[in-house]
């Protein structure tokens, strides 16, 4: 189990620190400037992204969803998903089982 991580720099306007994690479970806060992207990716574990501030749209498989504060969305494992950020914000992105290439 580990609480608060450090920021880490991903580029292109976003950092993620990881807040706590068990082998079952991995709670990880996302920071993105505005206009910020996460590329569109995929990976096994099951995702759900609630929007902390800020506005983005997700996309999960070609489907696009706007996402405004207090909005959440679950992604299933292995679809390509990614997201843009409109507005300055933050998302709190909880992972089942924990994402070990996050704390490596």
């Amino acid at each position: 189990m580990q609480n608060q991580g450090e920021w880490q720099e991903l580029g292109g306007g976003s950092r993620r620190r990881v807040l706590s994690y068990n082998d079952a479970v991995m709670l990880v806060e996302v920071n993105f400037d505005a206009g910020a992207s996460g590329a569109d990716h995929s990976h096994p574990h099951t995702q759900i992204s609630y929007v902390l501030e800020g506005e983005f749209t997700y996309h999960i498989e070609g489907e696009t969803r706007r996402l405004n504060k207090g909005d959440s969305i679950l992604v299933p494992g292995d679809k390509v998903h990614g997201c843009t950020c409109l507005k300055a914000g933050t998302l709190l992105d909880v992972f089942s089982p924990m994402r070990e290439d996050f704390i490596r």
